[in-house]
């Protein structure tokens, strides 16, 4: 995920005007909306219980699909936002250190504390839990690996591996012609629809694990494996670069929003295997990029606002602390109780998503914003540079 406040001027454009890169306020509230589209994923699964007969099913179904939507934009989010603020004085020790210090205290606070709620029920081996500790679990295809201790944090693995490459990332793609640049955001949209077709005509077809009902391996190559997702993160890179230099093509934000509303419909229609990233890229890509031109043109935005701020920065402690709030409250107290109506079902998650903020508000204010401004960089006295910088936030 991606805070968007970062003091640094663009280079001119081809209309020779300079963008100002003051804030991405939108772009902060849009987290948000797409942290709560996992949370809202994963609180209407039937292993909740919230919502039960054909009703609860149909909710599942409906909702099922929000958790790849949501993914997809930080991905793509965290490529945008980290090209959008480099800096050529910025080196690659000093860009890790700060990723490190944005992803760490996080995970192993939430690591530690679903440990606890848990109480060990769901991990029975060092196997499981040592790979989620040092956030290496995505290259397991095993989902007892993969989705062990903090669920969420499987994609904290995937981010460590860009942060790793975009050194390189950066270098290659700010040598890309302005002139074709649109040709090669194309070409991996091209790659991450092909991404789907490769599985399902090379990967094994009959792998899956009990109490799975999805293609493991398919489902792994697609969804977790970590150079599969870069397609995405270099999608936003290509995206930034789009934007600096003054080549966007038009594309509205409300129009983006409509498009990605139409790619929501599309998704309850379409095989699974091409739900869980291809339908997104496109639609998430050009929301996220007319956002950010919204913001740089002082357009209206409903996105933008004290309210939406403090939310989009809430938000990275949203989506890892949902797993603990939303299993704990299965085991421990839904299970005991229900069926549940559709109302309770509804007033139900709607507790559990207050619960969760409020504890995702005490992690932000008491683990991840002291770390960042204690930790990302070192002292001023020891560079000469200020003690926090434009990346400091980003992931």
């Amino acid at each position: 995920m991606a805070t968007t406040e970062y003091p640094q001027a663009a280079p001119p454009g081809r209309s020779g005007r300079t963008p100002s890169l003051t804030s991405l306020p939108s772009l902060t509230g849009l987290r948000f909306y797409a942290a709560t589209a996992v949370f809202v994923c994963h609180v209407t699964t039937a292993n909740m219980g919230l919502f039960s007969g054909e009703t609860g099913k149909e909710i599942a179904r409906v909702f099922n699909v929000a958790g790849g939507l949501g993914v997809s934009f930080f991905f793509i989010l965290s490529g945008f936002i980290l090209t959008w603020s480099a800096r050529p004085s910025d080196t690659p020790l000093l860009f890790m250190r700060r990723r490190v210090v944005k992803l760490f205290p996080n995970h192993l606070v939430t690591f530690v504390l679903a440990l606890v709620v848990f109480a060990g029920a769901t991990i029975t081996s060092w196997k499981q839990w040592l790979p989620n500790l040092f956030l290496v679990q995505t290259w397991s295809w095993d989902p007892l690996v993969t989705f062990s201790v903090n669920q969420p944090s499987w994609s904290l693995g995937c981010e460590l591996v860009f942060y790793l490459c975009f050194p390189l990332l950066y270098r290659a793609v700010n040598k890309i012609s302005p002139a074709r640049l649109w040709a090669w955001a194309v070409a991996l949209l091209a790659a991450i629809v092909a991404v789907p077709v490769f599985a399902s005509a090379v990967l094994p077809s009959d792998v899956t694990l009990p109490g799975w009902q999805t293609n493991e391996i398919q489902n792994w190559f697609i969804y977790n494996l970590p150079p599969v997702r870069m397609l995405e993160f270099v999608l936003g890179m290509l995206l930034a670069r789009i934007v600096l230099t003054d080549r966007w093509v038009g594309v509205r934000m409300w129009q983006a929003v409509v498009l990605t509303a139409i790619a929501y419909y599309v998704s309850l229609q379409i095989p699974l295997l091409y739900s869980l990233c291809a339908i997104w890229a496109a639609p998430i890509g050009l929301l996220i990029a007319a956002t950010a031109v919204a913001d740089i043109r002082a357009k209206r935005s409903p996105f933008r606002g004290r309210v939406m701020k403090w939310l989009g920065e809430v938000s990275f402690a949203v989506y890892l602390m949902q797993a603990t709030v939303l299993i704990g409250a299965e085991r421990h107290i839904l299970s005991k109780h229900g069926p549940y109506t559709l109302a309770e079902g509804i007033g139900l998650a709607l507790l559990l998503w207050v619960v969760t903020t409020a504890l995702a508000y005490l992690l932000y204010a008491l683990v991840e914003r002291p770390a960042m401004k204690r930790f990302s960089r070192p002292r001023r006295k020891d560079l000469g540079v200020p003690a926090t910088g434009p990346l400091e936030n980003a992931r």
